[in-house]
Formats: structure tokens, C-alpha cells, sequence
């Protein structure tokens, strides 16, 4: 793994948080998704490439260059999965102070604009999820399979797990800090999407206070969707493996 990022134990940035946005081949949508972020509140955007065959990475280090203090990268040699990217961003941005992380799709499912709002749910909140399930939330352009299998995953989830949240299955939240100071990031077991469920159920387990804020999913705009059998099989098991550890 390679990274430019500045010297310091110092927040790295100008932004109050650090939106973190794992890539592979988003070379459309992250031009775009970047621009609209650093517009819509003050937050610093760290992106997380896997060798994107695509020419992503080429983008992203633009993307820094072009905004020097507020867009950071990493590297990674190859595709390595959502988790991992994920727990790399986070150590990124615990080592550099910030006090609020977000995670977020880099496709344009999750839009910028709900930011400020998941921004002020965090001020008396410790995990804010953006929600699809609770009232207010929705998607956009799902077909009927896509709606049945997301809401099915939610109430398996839910049921197995007795987590108090309509859509444990989001990819789009906001962290204060010492929730992801809690939680033993080198214990995190999910590498897939079963990550999103890992991380809010372990937040929950430790007694910290969560709030799901209303969102609308869109489908993506650009490229292709990494959902695949694999990742949806890791997601059925590590939900019986998180119930009984």
C-alpha cells in the first residue's frame, strides 16, 4: 500500500470529518461524487484504490492534486475488499485526529446532500446510519428482486442478531471517533458487505448511541455493481458467526 498523506498526528485536512470512499473501476463517478463532497459541507475526502484497472487510482491522485489539504489517497496493489478498505481508511483518519469518519458507496447511491444532516445527528449521536428502512428513507430505480432481497437481509439480520436498527445492512454512516476507538479494528472478521453489519452490531454491543437519519438509495449512475453470490453468502453466515462468538 502506498500514500501521500501529510506528516503528523495532526488533523490531515481542512474538514471537521473525513468521508472515506473505497474504489474499484469508479473512474466515472468519482470526478463528480469528489467536487459535490467538498461543495456540500466541510469534510475531507480519503480515497481508498485497488489497483483499479480502470485508471481510478489516476484519477484519485488528480483529484488530490487538484485539491491539496482536502483529497487524500491510498494504494493498494490489488482488490482486496470492501472491509479492508475500509479499516485502512479509518486508521488513516484516527492517526490524523479526525473526529468524525463516514463511510459512503463511490457510485452516487448515497448522495452528498445528506451529509450535513447525518453531520448533525452526530453532534448527539455516536453512530448515525443512513437509512433506507426507517420513515423518510427509500430507494430509487431498484426492481423487485433487488427491493426483496435488500429488505429480506435487513429483517434476517435484525432477527438473528436482535439489532435495534430498520437497515443494519447501509453502507452509509457517520463515526465519531471513539466508537472506532472502541472496537478492536484488527478483530473485524467481514470483508465484504457483511462489514456494514459487523461494525453497527459491535457499536451496538458496546452501548453507543445510535440514530438512523432517512435517506434515498439511488442505483448507481456509472460502472458496474460489485454485488456478487460470494459477497451475499458472507453476509448469511457472518451474521450466525457474530450471534454466537
Amino acid at each position: 500500500m502506498t500514500a501521500s498523506p501529510p506528516h503528523g498526528n495532526e488533523v490531515a485536512g481542512h474538514g471537521t470529518a473525513l468521508v472515506c470512499l473505497p474504489t474499484y473501476n469508479e473512474r466515472e463517478n468519482l470526478p463528480s461524487l469528489v467536487e459535490e463532497l467538498l461543495d456540500t459541507a466541510p469534510v475531507d475526502v480519503l480515497i481508498v484504490d485497488d489497483n483499479s484497472p480502470d485508471g481510478t487510482g489516476r484519477v484519485a491522485d488528480l483529484l488530490q492534486k487538484k485539491n491539496p489539504g482536502r483529497v487524500f489517497v491510498l494504494h493498494r496493489g490489488k482488490k482486496l475488499g470492501l472491509g479492508t478498505a475500509y479499516v485502512e481508511a479509518f486508521r488513516f483518519g484516527l492517526s490524523r485526529g479526525y473526529p468524525l469518519l463516514f463511510e459512503m458507496d463511490a457510485d452516487f447511491s448515497h448522495q452528498p446532500r445528506y451529509i450535513p444532516e447525518l453531520l448533525r445527528a452526530a453532534e448527539s449521536n455516536d453512530l448515525v446510519l443512513g437509512s433506507r428502512y426507517t420513515q423518510g428513507g427509500g430507494t430509487e430505480n431498484w426492481g423487485l428482486m433487488r427491493q426483496a432481497l435488500s429488505r429480506g437481509g435487513s429483517l434476517y439480520t435484525r432477527s438473528i442478531l436482535h439489532l435495534p436498527v430498520k437497515d443494519p445492512t447501509t453502507g452509509f454512516k457517520c463515526f465519531r471517533r471513539e466508537v472506532l476507538d472502541a472496537i478492536d479494528l484488527s478483530t473485524v472478521t467481514a470483508t465484504g458487505y457483511a462489514f456494514q453489519i459487523e461494525l453497527t452490531w459491535r457499536a451496538w454491543k458496546l452501548g453507543f448511541r445510535i440514530k438512523e437519519v432517512p435517506i434515498v438509495f439511488y442505483e448507481r449512475q456509472g460502472g458496474r455493481s460489485k454485488m456478487s453470490t460470494g459477497i451475499i453468502g458472507e453476509a448469511v453466515t457472518s451474521v450466525w458467526k457474530m450471534r454466537f462468538r
